[in-house]
């Protein structure tokens, strides 16, 4: 409204500036003809009717997201919304009645819009019904090659294609609908993630990621999370990546963290190293503090945040943990590959002032909860703020945990401090 103001405003300082012509007093307008004037009257009510059912159909369409029946009663006549309906009685109810009476609506519809695909869908399904897969095949595969981006038909050719034991030719239609439709992903993602499972969808689907599909990156992080088993998915991650097959660093972290929380440890360390090459299981990973991942491993440090306002932060080279008065636990954890034998832990940390009695230390543990050892630090003003312990590992502990635990204090500041280095070494 204001652009049509301001367009008047503007014409009405034209014609102010504009001097009118001077008309003569012998010259008048010349009176319109009854034909003249009946044909403005004409294309007046044309206009005004081009209005009414462009805004009835415009009405329709949008009441048609919501519901369908009342869309196709304001305009019984367009052919989308025909076929919108035809497809939800399709999918509604398949008595010998109601197919007819889809089938004569999604024909309707066909006349009104040859490219309804919902149409051709209703059409397909009420043949299924009637047990004329043929027919129905066709009309799904005229419906593929009429558009690509409905997700129903593809849907369709996907399971036909299985039912066929054509491998190929359902990943090729698991690829389209990826491509082409933004809620396959929440459809067929689940899917393909129980099928890998099957040797022969995991090899053709392996073939099909080397292609580099835009979807791929984004199956393979909901893969890592949701593979049915951590040890099918870290076989499928080690298939692509010897093809060449570049694998998000978030997707490969959670295969190894799924396959430490059923236990494999073993697959777990397999996996992990070959997400960071050269790692030494007698050691620490990252003794200086300064990888700070985004999405860590149960073999990278991992600050436990807490509630209670205790916080536990890996930056700049140092991790930084503090807690509030009356309040520990454990902040800081790794878990360890370490073989049996004695090793010496030493570090270097910064800001801790609590006396030795709620002092924090490291603490080694078993996977299996036993207690190996514990290194104390002492205030950071005592040795410069280094310190140093020794720890000894079983023969019957294959697994440790090494974990930095804060104990409460009764300040009123609570306590806090920094880490700045730590490592550890077999003596």
């Amino acid at each position: 409204m204001a652009m049509v103001m301001t367009t008047g405003m503007a014409m009405d300082a034209i014609r102010a500036k504009t001097p009118r012509p001077v008309r003569s007093p012998s010259r008048r307008p010349a009176k319109r003809s009854g034909r003249n004037w009946a044909l403005r009257g004409g294309l007046a009510i044309v206009a005004a009717g081009l209005g009414y059912v462009s805004t009835t159909q415009t009405l329709a369409f949008v009441i048609g997201k919501a519901n369908i029946e009342r869309a196709y009663a304001l305009s019984p006549n367009d052919g989308r919304l025909a076929g919108r309906l035809a497809e939800k009685m399709a999918t509604a109810d398949n008595s010998a009645d109601a197919r007819a009476a889809t089938a004569l609506i999604a024909r309707q519809a066909l006349d009104a819009e040859p490219l309804a695909i919902s149409a051709l869908t209703a059409l397909a399904l009420t043949n299924l019904y009637e047990g004329n897969l043929a027919k129905a095949r066709s009309i799904f595969v005229h419906s593929d090659a009429l558009s690509r981006r409905e997700l129903g038909p593809r849907v369709w050719l996907i399971e036909d294609a299985v039912t066929r034991k054509d491998v190929a030719g359902a990943l090729r239609h698991y690829d389209i609908a990826l491509r082409t439709s933004r809620n396959a992903r929440d459809v067929l993602f689940p899917i393909l993630v129980q099928a890998v499972a099957d040797p022969a969808i995991a090899a053709s689907l392996a073939a099909t990621l080397r292609q580099r599909p835009a979807w791929g990156s984004d199956f393979l992080t909901f893969f890592g999370g949701l593979g049915p088993d951590p040890l099918v998915t870290a076989g499928f991650f080690r298939r692509l990546a010897g093809a060449g097959v570049a694998i998000p660093e978030v997707a490969q972290v959670t295969v190894v963290n799924a396959l430490a929380k059923v236990g494999s440890y073993r697959e777990s360390w397999a996996f992990y190293r070959t997400l960071r090459p050269g790692v030494d299981p007698r050691r620490l990973r990252d003794p200086d503090f300064t990888a700070e991942l985004q999405t860590p491993s149960v073999f990278d440090w991992m600050p436990m945040m807490q509630d209670a306002g205790v916080t536990a932060t890996i930056s700049g080279g140092a991790f930084d943990f503090s807690a509030p008065a009356m309040v520990g636990g454990v902040v800081l954890q790794q878990v360890e590959q370490l073989p049996p034998g004695k090793y010496r832990l030493q570090g270097l940390s910064i800001g801790i002032e609590q006396p030795q009695q709620t002092a924090p230390y490291w603490r080694l543990s078993c996977i299996d909860g036993r207690e190996l050892g514990r290194v104390l630090l002492p205030s950071s003003n005592t040795h410069g703020g280094r310190f140093a312990g020794t720890l000894a590992v079983p023969a019957d502990c294959s697994v440790q945990t090494l974990q930095l635990v804060v104990r409460s204090s009764t300040a009123i500041s609570g306590a806090g401090g920094q880490i700045e280095q730590v490592t550890l070494s077999p003596i």
